[in-house]
Parts: structure tokens; sequence; C-alpha cells
């Protein structure tokens, strides 16, 4: 599914000639300011209210989240890195890091527990 979506998206950037604006670094700017416009959703979000703001502005955090990725999904495809693999070793280094016998229920920084 990841491979997919990925071949639509760079087909997507191919098409219009894109590819000479997305170096790695400006690619990992734009995530960077996908991920912060996503955070705005919920900048004036109170505990008692976020699930009400979350749910109006559904289609907006939907939008954030897929431009997140997308830029993700090309930083990911021009660097030869498979984000599947990234992300099971990603995985496997925080089941390491946070055993559930230490982690479970608590919040603490690994180096914490």
């Amino acid at each position: 599914m990841l491979e997919d979506l990925t071949r639509q998206i760079v087909a997507f950037r191919d098409e219009r000639d894109w590819k000479q604006f997305h170096s790695p670094k400006n690619l990992a700017a734009s995530i960077t300011i996908e991920a912060a416009e996503l955070l705005e959703c919920f900048q004036w979000s109170s505990d008692e209210t976020i699930a009400e703001d979350a749910e109006r502005r559904r289609s907006e955090i939907e939008e954030e989240i897929a431009d997140v990725l997308i830029y993700s999904l090309l930083l990911a495809h021009d660097t030869g890195i498979d984000p599947a693999v990234a992300v099971q070793r990603k995985l496997a280094k925080n089941e390491a890091k946070y055993p559930t016998e230490k982690a479970k229920g608590k919040r603490d920084k690994y180096t914490e527990l």
C-alpha cells in the first residue's frame, strides 16, 4: 500500500516537474511546516474541548496529516529509504528502550525508567 501511494505521489510530482524543488532539505522543511499546521488545528484546544475540536476540524486535520505523509514518503523515496522497514526498525528500537514491564502506563523517557 505504501508503495502504491508513493508511486502515485511521485507521478503527481514528476508530471509537474517539481522534483527540482524537492531536495532532502526542502522536503524535511516541508514536513516540519505541515506538522506545524497540523498542530495549529489544536492550538487553542483545552483538555475538555479536544475531542469536540478534533471532530469539528476533522477535514482540516485529515489534509494536514496527508501533507505530512506525502512529504515524508517523497523524502523516503528520494533518499532510498523503505518507510515500512524504517518503521519496523524503529519499533524494534523502541521495544528495547521501552519494555512493557517498565513502561506500561508511564510517560517517562526511557532513561528514567
